[in-house]
């Protein structure tokens, strides 16, 4: 047995996450709105609708009761995606923002993704498009305060394929404005170009609007996703056009820094002008295209404005983690091919997932940045919890995921608009055709989110019984993790790693979270059964938690709403099928 202990010991060791202090103990919770969505009341929708036919969120929308009622459940940043102005198919050339081409608009309301000026924001989220930056400022006081903190969908990769500012400083000027569109690749230019091409649309581009005369794109632009095409797919990011941050793409990506290129000046303004306006934070679209050098040398002068303002990485790379949030300065990325992938593949039941993968994302995001993970069950990209192709047939299977995900480490937590009502999104919107998510590209509704706001009372009450018995685990989760120390500020240690008890480790996860004042034992059950075993808190975790002895006690149980709560008896644990309990020592 001290053989057995004396390996594990040094297993440990080679994980620091437990031996060292936590560089984070900030755990925000994290709300992503859709932004022209979250506001709308409108129920009477019609596919492909215009905003004024299906209703768009308005900045007075977000209103000071909205807010409390966000406060209230728990949330501390709001993460907007689609405020920045981008292309769209609504006409607001009356009011300086020149008309888009449908050919390279995806959906009515246009991607959120395709920003076509980044000094402005959408002019269709306000009641007067002509005082569109007065009503923005006047929504980010009153998110200011409820004492909550707004953080902007900041997208630097790519940009709308005509970008046109009329909203940007005395000075600035637009992106491609002086580029040499002779040359493919310069560091002085902003985009990448085709020379002696022009830009074709893609095959199976049919807008539901009226196309008047051809788009025309001479030479065409490389598009977002780096494809060098004049005609890229239809499922290639063709509404968007790469930015050229000074690496040569088509060259073994050479890098041509100094000077320092032009968009990286251009871009840092940008971030520089928002954060003079009092925005939080910068959810940073697709961050890992944009060379980490450009971080390196944006985030710090941004920070020197104000080193409170978050930024959020959407990276997908796990062996660039530690590059860019020590040489990047990224407060937190996304845990989406570590956690994310891994509690869905055990909750969907992949051949071969289990919960050893869980033990591998923490051994593999251990150390000094594993708290500077964001981690989610959903978002805009992924398919909802409640959809067909997730949990629809059980959406209490979510229970023990959501709930590792919330409390399995000190980082944020991220919560996407309508999953805490099991949200489905299965309506045919428009460029969205019932895919499981809700559209980003369609003016359109979303159905639970609409009977929460409840006419703008913001109550819930036009919830159905299930739906309201989600929210009420969801608030409940949240309650928990945000009056938690524990979850707050304590350490992990991974039972599965060091538990030689008799039960389905499989299917059932457990885990310690401690502090000098306290000690939780959180046991998640996967399985569509109930169990029933002994288990054991091995001598190494109690060294490490300073401890002798332990009883235990149950805390709370997060079970279906048809299920008993789960019991504690000694050391012998009952714990009912999808379900967690937390357990104190």
């Amino acid at each position: 047995m001290r053989k057995f202990y004396l390996v594990l010991l040094s297993a440990f060791l080679m994980y620091p996450l437990m031996a060292q202090k936590s560089v984070k103990t900030d755990k925000h919770v994290v709300y992503q709105m859709m932004f022209h969505l979250w506001g709308n009341q409108n129920t009477n929708v019609k596919r492909n609708g215009s905003a004024a036919e299906n209703g768009v969120t308005k900045f007075k929308d977000i209103s000071t009761k909205g807010l409390q009622a966000l406060k209230k459940k728990g949330y501390s940043h709001l993460y907007t995606t689609g405020i920045l102005e981008h292309a769209t198919m609504e006409d607001f050339s009356a009011f300086g923002s020149p008309l888009d081409h449908p050919q390279v608009v995806k959906g009515r309301a246009g991607s959120p993704f395709a920003i076509k000026d980044y000094y402005d924001v959408n002019p269709f989220l306000a009641d007067k498009p002509a005082e569109r930056m007065q009503e923005f400022s006047a929504m980010l006081d009153r998110v200011h305060q409820a004492d909550l903190k707004l953080v902007l969908d900041f997208v630097p990769n790519h940009l709308a394929r005509v970008y046109h500012s009329d909203q940007k400083p005395a000075g600035v000027v637009d992106f491609g404005q002086n580029d040499n569109k002779d040359l493919s690749f310069s560091p002085s230019n902003n985009f990448y170009y085709l020379p002696g091409t022009q830009f074709t649309i893609p095959t199976g581009v049919n807008p539901p609007v009226p196309v008047t005369v051809p788009y025309i794109e001479i030479p065409a632009k490389v598009s977002g996703n780096n494809v060098f095409s004049a005609q890229p797919s239809i499922h290639d990011w063709f509404e968007t056009v790469k930015l050229n941050y000074g690496v040569d793409l088509q060259h073994g990506n050479q890098t041509h820094f100094d000077p320092i290129p032009d968009t990286w000046l251009k871009m840092t303004d940008v971030l520089v002008y928002w954060t003079k306006k009092g925005v939080d934070g910068f959810r940073c679209d697709m961050a890992e295209m944009v060379p980490v050098e450009f971080w390196a040398y944006a985030i710090p002068k941004v920070k020197a404005l104000n080193p409170e303002v978050v930024f959020i990485a959407e990276i997908y790379n796990p062996q660039e983690y530690r590059n860019y949030i020590f040489k990047g300065g990224f407060d937190y990325l996304y845990d989406k091919v570590g956690l994310y992938d891994g509690i869905r593949h055990i909750m969907e039941n992949k051949p071969g997932a289990t919960t050893a993968d869980i033990t591998r994302v923490w051994q593999q995001e251990s150390g000094d940045f594993a708290n500077h993970m964001l981690r989610f069950l959903e978002n805009h990209d992924e398919t909802r919890l409640n959809s067909r192709g997730f949990a629809a047939s059980n959406f209490w299977s979510t229970i023990p995921g959501m709930v590792l995900t919330a409390s399995m480490h000190e980082g944020p937590l991220m919560i996407y608009f309508g999953q805490e009502f099991g949200e489905k999104a299965q309506e045919i919107e428009g460029f969205n055709e019932a895919d499981d998510r809700t559209t980003m590209f369609d003016f359109y509704r979303v159905d639970t989110h609409q009977r929460w706001l409840n006419g703008g009372k913001f109550d819930g009450g036009k919830l159905t019984a299930a739906e309201k018995e989600i929210d009420s685990f969801y608030s409940e989760l949240l309650a928990w993790i945000n009056s938690s120390e524990v979850i707050q500020k304590g350490k992990f240690f991974d039972l599965q790693y060091a538990q030689n008890a008799a039960y389905p480790k499989d299917k059932v996860y457990a885990y310690l979270r401690y502090t000098d004042k306290g000690r939780n034992l959180i046991i998640c059950n996967f399985d569509s059964v109930n169990h029933d075993f002994n288990i054991e808190i091995p001598t190494l975790a109690m060294d490490m938690m300073g401890i002798k002895s332990y009883t235990l006690k149950t805390i709370k149980s997060f079970v279906p709403p048809t299920a008993a709560a789960g019991k504690v008896e000694g050391n012998r644990i009952q714990i009912p099928s999808n379900s967690a309990i937390v357990i104190s020592l």
